[in-house]
């Protein structure tokens, strides 16, 4: 399979990997930050009153891997088209994205938390819309990856929203 070459943008094979590879581990930091908070707490989780469509334990792993990939490969691809002050103003988004992504499990699972979770996931929905904002203006592949994380936020806020109001005690 042949790739396509990008001669707008013009950059070296080195530098290309670099940007992939620091945007995957920032993502993968990220999730390792996120999940320290899951692992002691699972437990409590089960003890939930939680929806009917609550997706089963495993879907949670299945959604979220391709999900981190897509997050990194927009993160690695956008910051080689955007340029100056608007590629430190992307890359501080994403940064402040992957805070509130790992942010929410220390709200939910390692506080215990459902009602501090929700405003964790709406801060994190609205980092989302800015960031795919901020991420259209130079490069709409980038943005269209971040589509589907976004969309799974979403899902997850009215999961977190359903969880804190059937369990209302738990804050």
């Amino acid at each position: 399979m042949r790739i396509a070459r990008d001669t707008t943008h013009p950059t070296s094979r080195t530098e290309r990997v670099r940007r992939y590879a620091v945007s995957a581990i920032a993502v993968a930091a990220a999730a390792a930050a996120g999940s320290r908070a899951v692992e002691p707490n699972t437990e409590w989780y089960r003890s939930l009153r939680l929806p009917a469509w609550q997706p089963p334990p495993w879907a949670f792993g299945a959604v979220w891997t391709p999900l981190y990939a897509s997050l990194a490969f927009a993160g690695g691809h956008a910051s080689g088209r955007i340029q100056g002050r608007d590629r430190q103003r992307f890359l501080a988004s994403l940064g402040t994205n992957l805070a509130l992504n790992a942010g929410w499990n220390w709200l939910f699972f390692r506080l215990r938390n459902p009602w501090a979770a929700l405003v964790g996931t709406v801060l994190l929905d609205v980092s989302n819309v800015q960031l795919i904002r901020r991420t259209t203006r130079s490069d709409r592949t980038a943005a269209r990856a971040l589509w589907p994380y976004a969309a799974w936020c979403l899902f997850a806020t009215g999961l977190n929203a359903s969880i804190a109001h059937r369990n209302p005690s738990r804050a």
